[in-house]
């Protein structure tokens, strides 16, 4: 411990602290606050939290001398108990902080009260819950006092000692609430006894368990008058304890978490006992035993004489001798005792005026040298304060593990070390004894305990232990030639050590650097792991098929993260080594190109198969045609190619006819190239497909010719396909015809009935006559008669049609020729009111009202008019202007020109008349009516409010163009200012 910092300090808190009211003669303290207790029966109280103090006098109404025996506060210092004797006997007082007197426990009157035991978990300021009192005469009672009722709730016997009546000196309790109940375990000491008490319930229950079970107890020889009883508590539990008795300390650790059976009394809780012997605080004179005794959380204040012993909890060393200042009239009894504050962590001592505090300053600060000097490595990790603390640990049990040749646990030490030791003289040490698996062990080690941010060390360290591990993997094969057909030899096991030391650092290690280690060391199936782990799919794929294991290459290429890229590289070799696990592989995966893969399937198509082997190009460009709906010229054309050269046609035919364009706009029906389709087949001679090819190329004469030389039923089929070029169809049944009239063999006649019969196929498309020339020249008019007869039978029946047809011809223009005559007879009777449809006036009004239209002559005094069969009357000019009005631009300015010219020519005929020329009056005279009849034609020869005119009109706008403004006026705008609006009333 060094001596230059001292962990504990003495200062005097108060000087004649009973402020004249006696000698100190106990004290207690809690929360900040002490109570003393004199000799003349007052208790004392000093509230260091709010700065205040106060005393009472409990001698009241007694005769006599009275002297406070024992004074009591609970950690949160609101409750008092305090027990005054006298010539009287001893009487017990009951104190609140908020009171201004005490209230006397009058059941506890006559019963000297040595210890109180204070229920810390459940306590408040305003009630004390359950405590327990331990009497002179060996008796335990149980209490409960509540501020507002100011007097005691209940006090009620629990347990009185029978074997050995002996004063019960101190008393401590700890209370749980589990899941079974109210778990309480009490400790209780005696001058020569350590009792403990445990049970669930209530403490009535527990005490009453020990009628019928033996109360667990430790005893130990000697006696000390002034027996003294602690617990350290931490986070309000109590975590060990200390008994001063008469042989030395006894103390140990506490561990109220421990689940177990509580029969055993304080065996379930008490850990690590010891016992600390007077002896060793002694300078080899006599043994003076301690005078009182506080309990810090590794230490123990004992007072001797009027000094404080510090010894150290875990060394039982004197670590400290504390000094007080005692003035002239207390020095005949010195320091009296000491107390702890267990809420504010501080220490008293007292004489017979004044107080002392005993200050601790981070007295944990040297305990893990403590540990360590005792071999205790775990505590004194725990107790370290910085990493050069903590090196200094593990160097010290890595030296130890090293000296005993523990080597591997020696670099598991030494590998926790960042300061105190280098790296290199580790590693140096491991050397130079020839250990490389604790110099492995220290590198892994090593890397565990580095942070991300050394990423060059993690590097470096890491590639040093792959190349330990190989080394490792190739020893063993050198030292065991069965190593690898033995699963479970240390080879195999070392194997997967490595595979998951490069999966943890596949991240650090570099990537070149560890692949050339593997490939230097021949280990192929690893370089294939970390390849795999580093995602370099390619290494692992050529592996994989050069040891001819394709499954497992298409397992590695069908991972998401592989690149789709080779796929495409490595279909070659792999459709040559398993065509069906490789085609099934492209099946499931959509996102293939089939394209790049023709090289590929032409290469595997190249080779020789057996006959009745499936052939897997041939399913898989089956599936992306069907399946995949491919539209890829060179996938058709390679499916094509595949098709021709097998012995049946059936499936070339079925393909060819598939039209897998069908129903799309402006595409076309298939997706092969036609002309290398025939090119194909012409070669393989497969003649039927080729038919198709020509027909679908609408070359029929070809297809046609084709057919003939394999089935004549095939060229007729072709033959009857042409319906829209009756000429070509008629050509292509000649060739039919030719074809079946000179190939027919067997009796004249008999050639002859089956090209009448034949005739009969065709429809009537061909005649006898067509297929005369067919037959030789001297053939027998005879054995064409019937055919003969027959055609000449069609022929008349054909021109007494056409008779019949000429003379409805005639007849229909005979009816015309009288109708044009009936036209110039017609005539429409006209009521003297009928109006204008366009101008609403009459139509026989005189032309004084109404001017004449310009370009026609006048019928008396009436204006030209029109008059329509459905019965709508127009007049002249209100005809002209409304149809020109509703004609499109070109049709209104053809009207105007016509009606112009009417004009021009009305005015030099009216000139000539008047000038007395008649040089040219009938050719003015024809040209008017030429004009005036297209006049007519053009906006009369239908009625505008029945004719088409009208059905035109619906897509006219209501408002014409020029009529916008005019609309616009009518338009309803919201008036700017209301204000100036004038309101009318109107009656109602």
């Amino acid at each position: 411990m060094d001596q230059g910092r001292q962990v504990f300090s003495v200062d005097l808190l108060e000087r004649y602290a009973t402020k004249n009211r006696g000698m100190i003669t106990c004290m207690a303290a809690g929360n900040d606050v002490i109570v003393l207790g004199t000799s003349k029966g007052w208790i004392i109280r000093h509230d260091f939290g709010v700065g205040s103090s106060y005393d009472i006098d409990l001698s009241v109404g007694r005769t006599g001398e009275q002297s406070i025996h024992k004074v009591f506060v609970d950690p949160g210092g609101s409750h008092c108990i305090a027990t005054v004797t006298g010539v009287g006997g001893a009487e017990t007082f009951y104190t609140h902080a908020k009171w201004p007197k005490p209230r006397v426990l009058s059941r506890l009157k006559g019963l000297l009260v040595n210890a109180v035991a204070w229920n810390r978990q459940q306590i408040t300021e305003v009630s004390t819950k359950e405590i327990i009192l331990g009497t002179h005469d060996g008796q335990l009672f149980e209490m409960a006092v509540d501020e507002k009722d100011k007097r005691e709730k209940y006090i009620k016997f629990l347990f009185e000692l029978e074997e050995l009546p002996e004063a019960f000196m101190a008393l401590q309790m700890e209370a749980a609430n589990i899941s079974s109940g109210m778990r309480y375990y009490v400790m209780a000491v005696t001058p020569t006894r350590l009792y403990s008490f445990t049970g669930i319930g209530t403490l009535e229950s527990v005490f009453a368990s020990y009628k019928e079970r033996a109360v667990h107890f430790m005893e130990l020889p000697g006696e000390i008058p002034n027996s003294e009883l602690h617990f350290f508590i931490k986070q309000r539990r109590a975590v060990h304890f200390a008994w001063l008795s008469g042989t030395g300390i006894y103390h140990g650790g506490l561990n109220f978490g421990a689940q177990h059976s509580y029969s055993n009394g304080d065996e379930n809780f008490v850990e690590s006992k010891a016992l600390l012997d007077y002896s060793k605080l002694s300078d080899g004179t006599e043994v003076v035993k301690p005078g009182s005794m506080a309990l810090s959380e590794f230490h123990f204040l004992l007072l001797i004489g009027n000094k404080v012993k510090v010894v150290n909890r875990i060394s039982e060393q004197i670590i400290e001798e504390l000094q007080f200042d005692i003035t002239t009239d207390s020095a005949s009894r010195g320091i009296i005792g000491l107390c702890s504050d267990a809420s504010a962590g501080l220490f008293y001592a007292y004489d017979q005026n004044s107080i002392f505090q005993v200050s601790v300053i981070d007295e944990g600060r040297d305990m893990w040298k403590v540990y360590l000097d005792l071999k205790v490595y775990a505590s004194a990790l725990a107790n370290c304060r910085d990493p050069l603390q903590r090196d200094q640990v593990y160097l010290v049990q890595a030296e130890a593990a090293f000296t005993n040749k523990e080597y591997l646990r020696a670099a598991s030490f030494y590998a926790k070390i960042n300061y105190v030791i280098s790296f290199e003289e580790i590693t140096l040490k491991f050397i130079s004894i020839n250990e490389p698996e604790a110099l492995r062990t220290f590198l892994l080690r090593k890397l565990d305990n580095l942070s991300k941010d050394d990423k060059c060390q993690i590097t470096m360290i890491s590639t040093w232990a792959t190349e330990l591990y190989l080394d490792k993997i190739n020893r063993l094969l050198l030292e065991d030639d069965t190593a690898i057909e033995n699963r479970n030899s240390e080879y195999h096991s070392v194997i997967q050590e490595f595979r998951a030391f490069m999966s943890d650092c596949k991240d650090v290690l570099d990537e070149a650097t560890t692949m050339k280690l593997l490939e230097s060391y021949g280990r192929v199936e690893e370089l294939v792991y970390f390849a795999n782990l580093k995602e370099q799919y390619e290494i692992v794929v050529h592996h994989y098929i050069q040891q001819g294991e394709a499954k497992k290459a298409l397992e590695v290429l069908q991972k998401s993260s592989v690149s789709v890229e080779l796929q495409y590289k490595f279909a070659p070799d792999l459709i040559m080594l398993d065509a069906y696990e490789t085609v099934e592989a492209w099946m499931a995966n959509k996102n293939l190109n089939p394209r790049r893969l023709i090289t590929a399937m032409m290469r595997y198509s190249s080779e020789p198969h057996a006959k009745n082997e499936t052939h897997e190009v041939i399913k898989y460009l089956e599936f992306c045609v069907h399946r995949l709906h491919n539209e890829d010229p060179g996938i058709h054309n390679l499916l094509l190619s595949l098709y021709a050269k097998q012995e049946d046609d059936s499936a070339l035919l079925r393909f060819l006819q598939c039209k897998f364009g069908k129903g799309r706009e402006n595409g076309p029906e298939f997706f092969y190239d036609p002309k290398y389709a025939l090119r194909l087949c012409l070669k393989e001679k497969r003649t039927r497909a080729c038919v198709h090819i020509y027909s679908m190329m609408s070359m029929h004469e070809e297809a046609v010719a084709l057919a003939l030389q394999i089935d004549p039923e095939l060229a007729m089929a072709e033959a009857d396909k042409v319906e829209d070029d009756e000429d070509l169809r008629k050509k292509l049944w000649l060739m039919v015809a030719k074809h079946v009239v000179r190939q027919e063999k067997g009796a004249k006649r008999e050639n002859i009935r089956k090209a009448i019969a034949f005739l009969k196929e065709t429809d009537g498309l061909l005649k006898i006559e067509d297929i005369l020339p067919f037959f030789p020249d001297f053939a027998l008019i005879d054995d064409f008669k019937e055919a003969i007869c027959s055609s000449l039978e069609d022929y008349n029946k054909q021109i007494e049609q056409l008779k019949e047809e000429m003379n409805d011809a005639t007849r229909g223009a005979d009816n015309i020729r009288n109708d044009i005559s009936a036209l110039t007879q017609r005539y429409a009777v006209i009521d003297r009111d009928e109006e204008c449809g366009v101008c609403k006036r009459k139509i026989l009004m005189m032309t004084g009202d109404f001017r004449m239209a310009q370009g026609y002559s006048s019928a008396g005094p009436l204006a030209p008019f029109y008059v329509f069969p459905c019965g709508h009357s127009f007049h002249a000019q209100c005809l002209i202007t409304h149809v020109t009005s509703c004609a499109h631009e070109e049709q209104a300015e053809h009207i105007l020109d016509l009606q112009k010219q009417l004009t021009l020519l009305g005015s030099e005929t009216r000139r000539d008349r008047d000038s007395n020329r008649s040089d040219e009056p009938m050719s003015n005279t024809t040209t008017a009516d030429k004009l005036r009849s297209e006049l007519d034609d053009a906006i009369a020869s239908e009625c505008p409010f029945c004719g088409e005119l009208m059905i035109n009109e619906i897509t006219l706008p209501f408002i014409k163009p020029e009529e916008t403004q005019h609309s616009a006026s009518w338009d309803l705008r919201p008036q700017n200012n209301l204000a100036n609006q004038r309101t009318i009333s109107l009656p109602v």
